[in-house]
């Protein structure tokens, strides 16, 4: 409430009191449209993905297709009208689509193996940030044994504090590229919580550079850390889950592996080399009568909002949106948590993206020109020149 000014009126014979707030009135101008940013708006939430994953526990469901027959006879719909026989047709379909891909899960990984969580203990590398971190902590909060591996715990104003136990994790300084640093920090974690079960090989780094800026250094040194060090682990940790005959070997790969990129030759060659070790360990592992219960899953995921590639521009938000990290840990810990080996491809293009090997050339060029793959680094300005550092994972 204002408090009133008295003022006197020194014209006439008798003072005159009159009132005027303290308080100002402010002009005000409110604009006609709201200003609302590209990546706030609706339109930009509805993706392929998304449509499809409704469709799936919609009309492609083979559940929801039989309701549809049972809504048809609650209405007398004879068993002749073509209505009737069209709804059949489609609900056999979608259940005959549905067993087979059972069939086609089990020949292909095997039945589930049983898994508690407080009796298995997970090592997760690369994981003080991103993905990794996203996992060990949500296996830490669940009470689980979890170990992370990374170079940077420790480090000067990043990554964790010191080695330890926070959050229900304890975190090991480790540089996964070097055998000698994974032995010990190996023989540490055997210590201190009993033999691995679960290894998630999730460090990485890339190196923004075309191959004529990119030094022997640079391409030895993505190596070591995406790809060495899926060697280095596997070897030490794969001897704990044959003397448990169970286990889970995770490999986060990209799906840059499969396409290749301008300016980014030493990371996706490196996420190349993953994906045909991964089947290599597949086909060890099924001659191996001791690795029956080890499950593997192979990661490739499309771009993640990650530091590692911030400020990329997708081509479309409709056809190749952004992944959260949330969202591929969630698949991962699902599986993993389920006892069960597969693939995990996101978004959904990630899944199809092979088939670009048997289109023709010229249509080949065509979608790569229009993806902008090999554009994107460059625009993003991540193209680094020679002697600076790539950015690190783990």
């Amino acid at each position: 409430m204002s408090c009133p000014v008295v003022k006197t009126n020194l014209v006439d014979d008798e003072p005159r009191q009159t009132f005027e707030p303290l308080l100002r009135k402010i002009p005000a101008q409110f604009p006609l449209h709201a200003s609302i940013p590209q990546e706030d708006k609706w339109q930009s939430y509805i993706t392929l993905d998304l449509i499809v994953r409704v469709l799936s526990y919609t009309f492609f469901h083979p559940w929801v297709s039989w309701v549809v027959v049972l809504c048809l006879r609650a209405q007398y719909t004879a068993y002749g009208a073509p209505e009737m026989r069209i709804a059949t047709a489609w609900a056999t379909l979608m259940s005959a689509l549905g067993i087979w891909g059972l069939i086609n899960e089990r020949l292909a990984w095997g039945r589930a193996r049983e898994v508690e969580l407080e009796d298995e203990v997970i090592v997760v590398t690369g994981g003080v940030e991103g993905l990794g971190g996203l996992l060990a902590r949500t296996w830490g909060m669940r009470g689980c044994n979890v170990a992370v591996l990374d170079k940077k715990v420790g480090g000067e104003g990043e990554g964790r504090e010191g080695e330890g136990e926070q959050e229900g994790v304890r975190y090991y300084k480790c540089d996964v590229g070097d055998w000698e640093s994974v032995e010990r920090a190996a023989k540490r974690i055997g210590e201190d919580m009993g033999r691995v079960t679960v290894l998630v090989n999730n460090a990485g780094m890339v190196e923004g550079r075309s191959i004529l800026e990119s030094s022997a250094g640079d391409v030895e040194r993505t190596f070591r850390t995406n790809t060495l060090s899926h060697f280095n682990t596997i070897r030490a940790f794969l001897p704990h889950m044959l003397a448990e005959k169970r286990g889970t070997i995770v490999t986060v790969s990209s799906v840059l592996g499969h396409l290749g990129a301008a300016n980014l030759s030493a990371y996706t060659a490196s996420k190349a080399a993953l994906l045909a070790m991964h089947s290599s360990l597949v086909a060890e592992l099924s001659q191996n009568p001791d690795a029956e219960d080890i499950k593997t899953l192979l990661v490739t995921p499309g771009q993640m909002r990650t530091k590692m590639f911030a400020g990329l521009q997708t081509p479309s938000s409709f056809l190749a949106p952004v992944v959260e990290p949330v969202d591929v840990a969630k698949e991962i810990i699902t599986l993993v948590e389920r006892g069960e080996s597969g693939e995990i491809a996101l978004p959904l293009y990630s899944k199809w993206v092979q088939v670009m090997s048997v289109l023709p050339v010229g249509v080949q060029m065509l979608v790569r020109r229009w993806s902008g793959v090999d554009t994107a680094m460059a625009k993003a300005g991540l193209v680094r020149g020679k002697g600076s550092v790539g950015e690190k994972r783990g």
